[in-house]
């Protein structure tokens, strides 16, 4: 129950925190642009409100245009922690109120602002997500450093892309030097390994220790060229070898097939798999099958059939490789972070753009949760670094769920408003009001399944197992 209760409140404040930065970033481009805020929310407050204020309004003097102000807006705390919400004035947004819009435009609306204008005031709250996210990344860059596995502690070695392995790589080969330079990660922003790689002017070698040997291993001029295929395909120059050991089961063949975390898994059918690629390969040969797996679990060797699907995937989380061979830590300076920061919040982004192409599959949308699954990945024992770490990538998740072309979705409001500044023509309030229906209906709908898979998941599947 503590645990529970812990995971909770990580999972409330991190999402409160995310709420008031989205919903800010409106704030702020609306006042930049002198635009009227009548409410302003954190978490949604029907029937009635824990909080509100409302500053006293500054008299306006006689001949005085009225203008927007922070005094015009009513702050409050609502009750429901599903999110929150700025109401402009001059909108059609989530409230439906189209009261407002039978009025005479007032030039302090949202309606009456330029496209472009209003553009940035839709894009603010996603904006301000990500940068956040960013700058939690910055963050812990500059106070906790980079945990990374140096190359004498991969005990099984590295994979190596096809070009590599055209001039001599073999899997399994452990970096040892270049030209007489020690090498210790696989850090990319290693000066010595990205050298070898795109020094286009002389050639390099490359020590490796292969099982008892030592081997040199040229690296020619140019050799960047040959690598552009793999590069293109998402293969790295190199990658390291890990075992292939059950951090937690989802929905799919492993979890049907009684798999536990901590399971190693040694084979797929009768070929063995000691590591994650060869073990990603053969799942490949077999998918859409049910095969034979066979997996270690406290030194006893166990086989099962296992369901394989349509993607080549069974539903286990990996341990990390951090868990599974000793690390060390690299710290940076607060310049250095700045970069790093940076490059992290776009990696996130991108690999999550990525992984998105499960959802689509039966498997993918078995797995979707609700606030228990996004609770869930929050630890045990409050843990700042695994609290800023997580509250970053929900707040990378947000900035791009919140952009997708939906209707009721900030990225509903981009398209009909990109939809102006090339056409020259604004949408009819009824398209808009319509749009906001439907939009609604599909998010409401979305919130239910998740959430009802969270449901299912842990109150109801236990009973029928």
């Amino acid at each position: 129950m503590e645990s529970f209760l812990i995971k909770a409140l990580q999972l409330i404040v991190s999402l409160s925190l995310l709420v008031f930065v989205h919903e800010l970033g409106h704030y702020m481009w609306a006042r930049i642009f002198g635009v009227k805020v009548e409410k302003f929310y954190l978490f949604f407050n029907p029937w009635f409100t824990l909080f509100k204020y409302k500053p006293k309004e500054k008299p306006v003097k006689e001949g005085e245009e009225p203008k927007a102000s922070w005094r015009d807006t009513e702050y409050g705390i609502g009750w429901l922690p599903l999110g929150g919400y700025c109401k402009i004035a001059g909108m059609i947004d989530e409230s439906l109120d189209t009261e407002q819009m039978k009025q005479p435009v007032k030039p302090w609306e949202f309606r009456a602002k330029p496209a472009w204008q209003r553009l940035m005031i839709m894009i603010g709250g996603v904006l301000n997500n990500f940068i956040i996210a960013v700058l939690i990344y910055i963050g812990m860059t500059y106070y906790y450093g980079e945990t990374y596995v140096p190359f004498n502690e991969a005990k099984m070695g590295m994979n190596y892309s096809p070009e590599a392995k055209k001039i001599g790589f073999k899997d399994g080969d452990i970096p040892v030097s270049i030209n007489g330079i020690q090498l210790k990660d696989i850090d990319p922003d290693n000066g010595d390994v990205k050298m070898a790689i795109i020094d286009k002017k002389k050639d390099k070698v490359m020590k490796v220790q292969r099982g008892d040997s030592i081997v040199d291993i040229k690296i020619p001029e140019k050799f960047v060229f040959a690598l552009n295929k793999d590069i293109e395909e998402g293969v790295p120059f190199m990658d390291y070898r890990v075992p292939v050991i059950v951090l937690e089961t989802q929905p799919g063949g492993a979890e049907k097939a009684k798999m536990l975390p901590g399971d190693h898994i040694l084979r797929v059918d009768t070929v063995e798999t000691p590591e994650y690629y060869s073990f990603k390969a053969e799942l490949q040969k077999h998918k859409g099958k049910t095969t034979d797996i066979t997996f270690e679990r406290n030194g006893k060797e166990i086989t099962a059939p296992v369901e394989i699907d349509g993607n080549g995937l069974i539903g286990i989380r990996l341990t990390p490789i951090s868990s599974i061979y000793k690390t060390v830590t690299k710290k940076y300076g607060f310049w250095e972070s700045i970069p790093h920061g940076i490059k992290t919040g776009w990696e996130t982004l991108a690999n999550y753009v990525k992984s998105l192409k499960f959802i689509f599959t039966k498997e993918g949308a078995q797995s979707l949760g609700g606030f228990g699954t996004i609770g869930s990945i929050f630890p045990n024992t409050w843990n700042w670094g695994a609290f800023w770490n997580i509250t970053a990538l929900i707040s990378v998740i947000l900035a791009f769920m919140n952009i997708l072309p939906i209707p009721a979705l900030d990225g509903g409001h981009v398209v009909f408003l990109l939809y102006e500044m090339v056409t020259g023509k604004e949408p009819s309030e009824k398209v808009l009001t319509v749009a906001q229906y439907v939009g609604l209906f599909l998010l409401l709908g979305l919130l239910i399944y998740a959430n009802g898979n969270d449901i299912y998941r842990w109150l109801i599947k236990p009973f029928l197992n």
